[in-house]
């Protein structure tokens, strides 16, 4: 009886449990050790961008003679113009008749230019006979609007009065107008000194235009107009280029000026009797 039934244990035991499939094939190992993946650095250059230098607009700082901060893009930009505008300069004049400029006409139509010019300059500077529209008008006012153009850039007075001078001596008088006329000795001087007055006083009544926001008598189109006769040249291309002066008394917060301006004429006598007459302008700083 024991014997049966160990036999008939060991039977249901090699029935009821699950035979091993020796038909499964082995396992495949992988070698994924860190050492046999191969990687790839991939580095990007970006070219080194170098920041640009930040120009302040010189009717963003108070008033001074001396400090300079030139826009040395817009102040070359301005000289081309003012050589571009002195050979226009040149061919009106040419056109008007002889007793308005007292070029020699049967010499400027007959001689080559550049002997005419060489003849020219050495036999200046001599005081010329123009008349006083040109000599005591004309000429102080160009020598303004040279300095002004370098003035409104950022130079202080002594730079925009060099500027003014170059301009006036070596570009006009010893240059262009030099194959027309002898230079003049009298716009070798009145010029650039007329410059360095008119101009810093143009430069002042800008200041206090643009400090009220191009106002002036609480008329803009009056502002605009003064603006552009003292400053001729940077408010005309600010239309292209933008006008940097624009929003200045935002920008700085200003509610009244900084100076005071009054204007008042003049009569006075004069010691060869008779009157003199002028004006007189009073600037508060």
């Amino acid at each position: 009886m024991t014997f049966l039934c160990s036999l008939l244990l060991a039977v249901s035991s090699s029935v009821g449990m699950p035979q091993p499939d020796t038909n499964t094939p082995d396992p495949i190992l992988i070698d994924v050790r860190p050492d046999t993946v191969e990687t790839q650095e991939i580095v990007l250059e970006t070219p080194a961008i170098k920041p640009r230098k930040f120009i302040p607009c010189i009717y963003d700082l108070p008033y001074s003679w001396t400090r300079s901060v030139p826009n040395k893009g817009r102040l070359m930009a301005n000289t081309g113009v003012l050589f571009g505008a002195g050979f226009t300069m040149l061919g009106i004049l040419q056109i008007l008749p002889e007793d308005a400029t007292a070029w020699n006409k049967a010499e400027i139509a007959h001689t080559n230019p550049f002997k005419r010019w060489w003849k020219h300059v050495k036999a200046g500077p001599t005081w010329d006979k123009d008349k006083s529209i040109f000599n005591q008008v004309l000429h102080p006012y160009a020598g303004a609007a040279y300095y002004m153009s370098a003035r409104s850039q950022g130079c202080n007075v002594w730079q925009s009065w060099a500027y003014s001078a170059f301009i006036s001596t070596i570009f006009w008088e010893y240059g262009i107008e030099a194959f027309n006329e002898v230079p003049s000795t009298q716009d070798l001087i009145i010029t650039p000194l007329g410059g360095l007055i008119l101009g810093e006083t143009f430069y002042i009544l800008k200041r206090h235009i643009v400090s009220h926001d191009y106002y002036l008598l609480g008329s803009r189109p009056l502002g605009y107009a003064v603006a552009f006769i003292a400053d001729p040249l940077n408010e005309a291309l600010g239309y292209i280029r933008g006008n940097r002066a624009h929003g200045s008394a935002s920008r700085r917060g200003l509610t009244t000026n900084e100076i005071s301006m009054s204007f008042s004429p003049m009569l006075a006598a004069s010691p060869t009797g008779g009157f003199t007459k002028g004006f007189t302008i009073s600037l508060t700083m």
